[in-house]
Protein backbone atom coordinates (compact mmCIF):
# COMPACT_ATOMS: atom_id res chain seq x y z
CA UNK A 1 0.00 0.00 0.00
CA UNK A 2 1.40 3.40 -1.08
CA UNK A 3 1.90 6.11 1.57
CA UNK A 4 1.58 9.83 0.99
CA UNK A 5 5.05 11.27 0.21
CA UNK A 6 6.74 13.16 3.05
CA UNK A 7 7.25 16.16 0.74
CA UNK A 8 3.51 16.77 0.98
CA UNK A 9 3.72 17.09 4.76
CA UNK A 10 6.80 19.35 4.64
CA UNK A 11 5.06 21.60 2.13
CA UNK A 12 1.94 21.77 4.28
CA UNK A 13 3.93 22.83 7.36
CA UNK A 14 5.75 25.54 5.39
CA UNK A 15 2.62 26.90 3.71
CA UNK A 16 0.79 27.13 7.05
CA UNK A 17 3.77 28.53 8.92
CA UNK A 18 1.65 30.55 11.35
CA UNK A 19 -0.08 27.48 12.78
CA UNK A 20 3.18 25.55 12.57
CA UNK A 21 5.11 28.10 14.65
CA UNK A 22 2.31 28.48 17.22
CA UNK A 23 2.06 24.73 17.79
CA UNK A 24 5.82 24.14 17.73
CA UNK A 25 6.49 26.85 20.33
CA UNK A 26 3.66 25.61 22.53
CA UNK A 27 5.26 22.17 22.55
CA UNK A 28 8.74 23.72 22.94
CA UNK A 29 7.68 25.55 26.11
CA UNK A 30 6.37 22.32 27.62
CA UNK A 31 9.48 20.39 26.62
CA UNK A 32 11.77 23.12 27.96
CA UNK A 33 10.14 22.87 31.41
CA UNK A 34 10.45 19.08 31.41
CA UNK A 35 14.05 19.16 30.14
CA UNK A 36 14.97 21.79 32.73
CA UNK A 37 13.63 19.74 35.64
CA UNK A 38 15.25 16.60 34.26
CA UNK A 39 18.53 18.53 34.02
CA UNK A 40 18.20 19.42 37.72
CA UNK A 41 17.53 15.79 38.61
CA UNK A 42 20.41 14.57 36.47
CA UNK A 43 22.71 17.20 37.97
CA UNK A 44 21.90 16.11 41.51
CA UNK A 45 22.20 12.39 40.74
CA UNK A 46 25.38 12.79 38.68
CA UNK A 47 27.00 14.84 41.43
CA UNK A 48 26.60 11.99 43.91
CA UNK A 49 27.44 9.24 41.41
CA UNK A 50 30.74 10.96 40.60
CA UNK A 51 31.69 10.88 44.26
CA UNK A 52 30.64 7.30 44.99
CA UNK A 53 33.44 4.70 45.19
CA UNK A 54 33.05 0.96 45.60
CA UNK A 55 36.43 0.52 47.32
CA UNK A 56 35.53 3.00 50.06
CA UNK A 57 33.18 1.90 52.83
CA UNK A 58 31.09 4.04 55.16
CA UNK A 59 30.43 2.80 58.69
CA UNK A 60 27.36 4.17 60.49
CA UNK A 61 25.69 3.41 63.79
CA UNK A 62 23.40 0.40 63.50
CA UNK A 63 19.93 1.60 62.48
CA UNK A 64 21.11 4.97 61.14
CA UNK A 65 20.13 5.89 57.59
CA UNK A 66 22.41 8.91 57.25
CA UNK A 67 25.59 10.19 58.84
CA UNK A 68 23.66 13.02 60.50
CA UNK A 69 21.75 10.38 62.50
CA UNK A 70 24.84 8.33 63.35
CA UNK A 71 27.21 8.53 66.31
CA UNK A 72 30.35 6.66 67.39
CA UNK A 73 31.97 7.31 70.76
CA UNK A 74 35.74 7.65 70.93
CA UNK A 75 36.45 4.08 72.07
CA UNK A 76 34.35 2.44 69.37
CA UNK A 77 35.81 4.73 66.71
CA UNK A 78 39.38 3.87 67.77
CA UNK A 79 38.64 0.15 67.50
CA UNK A 80 37.13 0.66 64.03
CA UNK A 81 40.12 2.72 62.89
CA UNK A 82 42.82 0.31 64.11
CA UNK A 83 41.43 -3.22 64.21
CA UNK A 84 39.55 -3.87 60.95
CA UNK A 85 41.81 -6.12 58.84
CA UNK A 86 39.90 -5.38 55.60
CA UNK A 87 41.22 -1.80 55.51
CA UNK A 88 44.16 -1.03 53.23
CA UNK A 89 47.23 0.69 54.66
CA UNK A 90 48.93 3.95 53.75
CA UNK A 91 52.63 4.30 52.94
CA UNK A 92 53.23 5.02 56.63
CA UNK A 93 51.72 1.65 57.55
CA UNK A 94 48.65 3.19 59.21
CA UNK A 95 45.20 2.00 58.09
CA UNK A 96 43.57 4.10 55.36
CA UNK A 97 40.66 4.92 57.65
CA UNK A 98 39.34 8.09 59.24
CA UNK A 99 36.67 9.15 61.72
CA UNK A 100 34.52 12.12 60.70
CA UNK A 101 31.98 14.42 62.32
CA UNK A 102 29.00 15.64 60.28
CA UNK A 103 26.64 18.35 61.47
CA UNK A 104 24.98 21.43 60.03
CA UNK A 105 25.12 25.10 61.00
CA UNK A 106 22.92 28.03 60.06
CA UNK A 107 25.24 30.44 58.26
CA UNK A 108 24.62 33.73 56.42
CA UNK A 109 24.45 33.86 52.64
CA UNK A 110 25.77 36.74 50.58
CA UNK A 111 22.19 37.94 50.00
CA UNK A 112 21.60 38.37 53.74
CA UNK A 113 19.48 35.27 54.28
CA UNK A 114 20.65 32.18 56.16
CA UNK A 115 20.97 28.56 55.12
CA UNK A 116 21.85 25.23 56.70
CA UNK A 117 25.39 24.33 55.57
CA UNK A 118 27.00 20.90 56.08
CA UNK A 119 30.05 20.96 58.35
CA UNK A 120 32.52 18.08 58.29
CA UNK A 121 35.22 17.54 60.87
CA UNK A 122 37.95 15.34 59.39
CA UNK A 123 41.18 13.71 60.46
CA UNK A 124 44.41 14.09 58.41
CA UNK A 125 43.96 10.59 56.93
CA UNK A 126 40.79 11.77 55.18
CA UNK A 127 42.92 13.68 52.69
CA UNK A 128 44.99 10.57 51.94
CA UNK A 129 41.80 8.58 51.39
CA UNK A 130 40.42 11.05 48.84
CA UNK A 131 43.78 11.74 47.20
CA UNK A 132 43.57 13.70 43.95
CA UNK A 133 39.75 13.70 44.07
CA UNK A 134 40.08 16.70 46.42
CA UNK A 135 42.14 19.69 45.27
CA UNK A 136 42.91 23.00 46.97
CA UNK A 137 42.32 25.64 44.28
CA UNK A 138 42.88 28.73 46.42
CA UNK A 139 44.79 29.23 49.65
CA UNK A 140 45.99 26.14 51.54
CA UNK A 141 44.76 23.18 53.53
CA UNK A 142 43.86 23.90 57.17
CA UNK A 143 46.52 23.02 59.74
CA UNK A 144 45.55 20.17 62.12
CA UNK A 145 44.60 21.37 65.60
CA UNK A 146 43.87 24.96 64.50
CA UNK A 147 40.67 26.94 64.11
CA UNK A 148 40.85 26.98 60.32
CA UNK A 149 38.47 25.71 57.66
CA UNK A 150 38.48 24.97 53.97
CA UNK A 151 35.28 25.59 52.01
CA UNK A 152 33.97 23.76 48.97
CA UNK A 153 34.01 25.86 45.81
CA UNK A 154 30.30 25.28 45.10
CA UNK A 155 29.15 26.75 48.41
CA UNK A 156 31.90 29.37 48.81
CA UNK A 157 30.35 31.54 46.10
CA UNK A 158 27.03 31.59 47.98
CA UNK A 159 28.14 32.21 51.57
CA UNK A 160 29.12 35.42 53.29
CA UNK A 161 32.64 35.59 54.81
CA UNK A 162 33.76 32.64 52.70
CA UNK A 163 36.82 34.09 50.96
CA UNK A 164 40.35 33.06 51.87
CA UNK A 165 41.40 35.06 54.94
CA UNK A 166 37.82 35.78 56.07
CA UNK A 167 36.60 34.76 59.51
CA UNK A 168 33.58 32.46 59.66
CA UNK A 169 31.69 32.22 62.94
CA UNK A 170 30.66 28.62 63.74
CA UNK A 171 28.60 28.52 66.90
CA UNK A 172 30.66 30.89 69.11
CA UNK A 173 34.07 29.99 67.65
CA UNK A 174 35.68 32.09 64.89
CA UNK A 175 37.31 29.99 62.18
CA UNK A 176 39.64 31.52 59.61
CA UNK A 177 39.11 30.45 55.99
CA UNK A 178 42.40 28.83 54.94
CA UNK A 179 41.45 27.65 51.49
CA UNK A 180 38.87 26.79 48.83
CA UNK A 181 38.70 23.25 47.47
CA UNK A 182 37.24 21.39 44.53
CA UNK A 183 36.02 17.83 44.81
CA UNK A 184 33.88 15.25 43.12
CA UNK A 185 30.31 15.08 44.33
CA UNK A 186 28.63 16.71 47.29
CA UNK A 187 31.80 17.43 49.29
CA UNK A 188 32.21 20.61 47.26
CA UNK A 189 29.15 21.99 49.03
CA UNK A 190 30.59 21.47 52.53
CA UNK A 191 32.89 23.20 55.03
CA UNK A 192 35.76 21.08 56.39
CA UNK A 193 37.82 21.59 59.55
CA UNK A 194 39.95 19.62 61.97
CA UNK A 195 37.69 17.07 63.64
CA UNK A 196 38.78 17.82 67.23
CA UNK A 197 38.38 21.59 66.77
CA UNK A 198 34.99 21.13 65.13
CA UNK A 199 33.86 18.93 68.01
CA UNK A 200 34.95 21.59 70.48
CA UNK A 201 33.22 24.39 68.55
CA UNK A 202 29.95 22.48 68.26
CA UNK A 203 30.23 21.05 71.78
CA UNK A 204 29.84 17.40 70.79
CA UNK A 205 31.99 14.44 71.77
CA UNK A 206 31.13 11.88 69.11
CA UNK A 207 32.03 11.04 65.53
CA UNK A 208 29.33 10.55 62.92
CA UNK A 209 30.97 7.90 60.77
CA UNK A 210 34.14 6.01 60.01
CA UNK A 211 35.33 5.65 56.43
CA UNK A 212 37.99 3.27 55.17
CA UNK A 213 39.54 2.09 51.92
CA UNK A 214 39.21 -1.65 51.39
CA UNK A 215 42.09 -3.88 50.40
CA UNK A 216 41.71 -5.19 46.82
CA UNK A 217 40.94 -8.70 48.11
CA UNK A 218 38.45 -7.55 50.79
CA UNK A 219 34.71 -8.18 50.50
CA UNK A 220 32.51 -5.28 51.63
CA UNK A 221 29.51 -7.62 51.95
CA UNK A 222 31.35 -9.95 54.32
CA UNK A 223 32.57 -6.97 56.36
CA UNK A 224 29.02 -5.62 56.61
CA UNK A 225 27.65 -8.99 57.73
CA UNK A 226 30.36 -9.39 60.40
CA UNK A 227 30.07 -5.91 61.89
CA UNK A 228 26.27 -5.99 61.98
CA UNK A 229 26.45 -8.32 65.00
CA UNK A 230 29.91 -7.40 66.29
CA UNK A 231 29.97 -7.02 70.10
CA UNK A 232 32.49 -4.19 70.28
CA UNK A 233 31.69 -2.11 67.22
CA UNK A 234 28.27 -3.02 65.87
CA UNK A 235 27.94 -0.96 62.71
CA UNK A 236 26.05 -0.60 59.46
CA UNK A 237 28.52 -0.83 56.56
CA UNK A 238 27.87 0.39 53.01
CA UNK A 239 30.10 1.19 50.08
CA UNK A 240 30.27 4.92 49.47
CA UNK A 241 28.36 4.49 46.21
CA UNK A 242 25.54 2.56 47.90
CA UNK A 243 25.39 5.07 50.75
CA UNK A 244 25.12 8.05 48.41
CA UNK A 245 22.46 6.30 46.32
CA UNK A 246 20.39 5.90 49.48
CA UNK A 247 20.60 9.66 50.09
CA UNK A 248 19.19 10.71 46.71
CA UNK A 249 15.69 9.24 47.00
CA UNK A 250 13.69 12.13 48.49
CA UNK A 251 15.07 14.94 46.32
CA UNK A 252 15.12 12.83 43.15
CA UNK A 253 11.51 11.86 43.80
CA UNK A 254 10.57 15.53 44.20
CA UNK A 255 12.19 16.43 40.87
CA UNK A 256 10.41 13.57 39.09
CA UNK A 257 7.05 14.48 40.64
CA UNK A 258 7.47 18.15 39.76
CA UNK A 259 8.49 17.29 36.21
CA UNK A 260 5.52 14.98 35.68
CA UNK A 261 3.05 17.45 37.22
CA UNK A 262 4.16 20.51 35.25
CA UNK A 263 4.62 18.57 32.02
CA UNK A 264 1.14 17.08 32.33
CA UNK A 265 -0.50 20.45 32.92
CA UNK A 266 1.40 22.20 30.14
CA UNK A 267 1.19 19.12 27.92
CA UNK A 268 -2.61 19.20 27.97
CA UNK A 269 -2.51 22.77 26.72
CA UNK A 270 0.04 21.83 24.04
CA UNK A 271 -2.13 18.90 22.90
CA UNK A 272 -5.17 21.18 22.51
CA UNK A 273 -3.05 23.66 20.56
CA UNK A 274 -1.79 20.90 18.31
CA UNK A 275 -5.27 19.46 17.80
CA UNK A 276 -6.69 22.84 16.89
CA UNK A 277 -3.83 23.51 14.49
CA UNK A 278 -4.28 20.16 12.77
CA UNK A 279 -8.09 20.57 12.60
CA UNK A 280 -7.60 24.00 11.03
CA UNK A 281 -5.17 22.48 8.56
CA UNK A 282 -7.66 19.72 7.79
CA UNK A 283 -10.45 22.26 7.16
CA UNK A 284 -8.23 24.11 4.70
CA UNK A 285 -7.13 20.94 2.97
CA UNK A 286 -10.32 18.97 2.43
CA UNK A 287 -9.99 19.27 -1.34
CA UNK A 288 -6.42 17.99 -1.11
CA UNK A 289 -7.61 15.04 0.96
CA UNK A 290 -10.34 14.35 -1.59
CA UNK A 291 -7.83 14.40 -4.42
CA UNK A 292 -5.51 12.05 -2.54
CA UNK A 293 -8.37 9.62 -1.93
CA UNK A 294 -9.60 9.91 -5.54
CA UNK A 295 -6.11 9.17 -6.89
CA UNK A 296 -5.93 5.88 -5.05
CA UNK A 297 -4.48 6.59 -1.60
CA UNK A 298 -6.25 4.50 1.03
CA UNK A 299 -7.78 5.99 4.22
CA UNK A 300 -4.98 4.40 6.27
CA UNK A 301 -2.37 6.25 4.19
CA UNK A 302 -4.23 9.53 4.86
CA UNK A 303 -4.32 8.73 8.58
CA UNK A 304 -0.59 7.98 8.65
CA UNK A 305 0.17 11.17 6.70
CA UNK A 306 -1.63 13.40 9.20
CA UNK A 307 -0.10 11.56 12.19
CA UNK A 308 3.39 11.92 10.69
CA UNK A 309 2.78 15.63 10.13
CA UNK A 310 1.66 16.06 13.74
CA UNK A 311 4.76 14.21 14.96
CA UNK A 312 6.93 16.47 12.79
CA UNK A 313 5.41 19.39 14.67
CA UNK A 314 6.13 17.62 17.96
CA UNK A 315 9.71 16.85 16.97
CA UNK A 316 10.30 20.46 15.92
CA UNK A 317 8.94 21.67 19.25
CA UNK A 318 11.03 19.10 21.10
CA UNK A 319 14.27 20.14 19.43
CA UNK A 320 13.54 23.83 20.06
CA UNK A 321 12.69 23.08 23.71
CA UNK A 322 15.95 21.21 24.28
CA UNK A 323 17.92 24.02 22.60
CA UNK A 324 16.29 26.51 24.98
CA UNK A 325 17.54 24.49 27.97
CA UNK A 326 21.08 23.80 26.72
CA UNK A 327 22.44 27.20 27.90
CA UNK A 328 21.58 26.12 31.47
CA UNK A 329 23.96 23.15 31.27
CA UNK A 330 26.69 23.58 33.88
CA UNK A 331 24.96 26.47 35.67
CA UNK A 332 25.32 26.16 39.45
CA UNK A 333 22.23 26.12 41.63
CA UNK A 334 21.30 24.95 45.12
CA UNK A 335 18.40 23.49 47.03
CA UNK A 336 17.64 21.66 50.26
CA UNK A 337 18.53 17.98 50.43
CA UNK A 338 15.54 16.49 52.22
CA UNK A 339 17.64 13.59 53.52
CA UNK A 340 19.93 15.91 55.52
CA UNK A 341 17.96 19.20 55.51
CA UNK A 342 21.10 21.04 54.46
CA UNK A 343 21.78 23.12 51.38
CA UNK A 344 23.29 21.17 48.51
CA UNK A 345 24.92 22.88 45.53
CA UNK A 346 25.04 21.26 42.12
CA UNK A 347 24.96 22.12 38.44
CA UNK A 348 22.33 21.62 35.76
CA UNK A 349 23.27 18.58 33.64
CA UNK A 350 21.41 18.39 30.33
CA UNK A 351 22.49 14.81 29.72
CA UNK A 352 21.66 12.72 26.62
CA UNK A 353 19.10 10.88 28.75
CA UNK A 354 17.32 14.12 29.64
CA UNK A 355 17.31 15.23 25.99
CA UNK A 356 16.02 11.87 24.72
CA UNK A 357 13.21 11.79 27.30
CA UNK A 358 12.21 15.36 26.41
CA UNK A 359 12.16 14.70 22.66
CA UNK A 360 10.21 11.44 23.07
CA UNK A 361 7.71 13.37 25.18
CA UNK A 362 7.38 15.98 22.41
CA UNK A 363 6.72 13.23 19.86
CA UNK A 364 4.04 11.82 22.15
CA UNK A 365 2.41 15.26 22.39
CA UNK A 366 2.39 15.52 18.60
CA UNK A 367 0.94 12.02 18.26
CA UNK A 368 -1.88 12.64 20.77
CA UNK A 369 -2.64 16.08 19.34
CA UNK A 370 -2.76 14.79 15.76
CA UNK A 371 -4.72 11.58 16.33
CA UNK A 372 -8.23 13.08 16.14
CA UNK A 373 -7.62 15.23 13.02
CA UNK A 374 -5.92 12.25 11.36
CA UNK A 375 -8.90 10.03 12.11
CA UNK A 376 -11.31 12.61 10.72
CA UNK A 377 -9.28 12.95 7.54
CA UNK A 378 -9.12 9.17 7.09
CA UNK A 379 -12.90 8.79 7.49
CA UNK A 380 -13.71 11.21 4.66
CA UNK A 381 -14.92 9.87 1.33
CA UNK A 382 -13.62 11.44 -1.88
CA UNK A 383 -17.07 12.91 -2.67
CA UNK A 384 -17.43 14.45 0.82
CA UNK A 385 -13.98 15.97 0.71
CA UNK A 386 -14.33 17.43 -2.81
CA UNK A 387 -17.75 18.94 -2.08
CA UNK A 388 -16.56 20.94 0.97
CA UNK A 389 -15.67 24.58 0.53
Amino acid sequence: MALVPLQYNFRSLVVRKGNTLLTAFSIAATVAVLAGILSLQQGFSTMLQEQGRTDLVVMLRTGANAEGESAFDRDRAEVALKEIPEFATAASGAPLASAELYLAALLPRQDGTKTNVPLRGVQPMTFDIHGSDLRIVEGKRFAPGTDEVIIGKAIASRLANAKVGDVLQINVTPFRVAGIFESKGAYEGEIWADCDRMQAALKVGHWSRVIGVLRPDADSGALAARLETDKRIPAKVLTERAYLASQTGALTGMFVFLGVLLSTIMGIAAVFTGTNAMLAALAARTHEVGILLATGFRPFAIFVSFVVEAMMLGLTGGVVGVLLVLPLNGMQTGTTNFSTFTEVSFAFRTTPLAMVVAVVFSLALGLVGGALPALRAARMTPVQALRRT
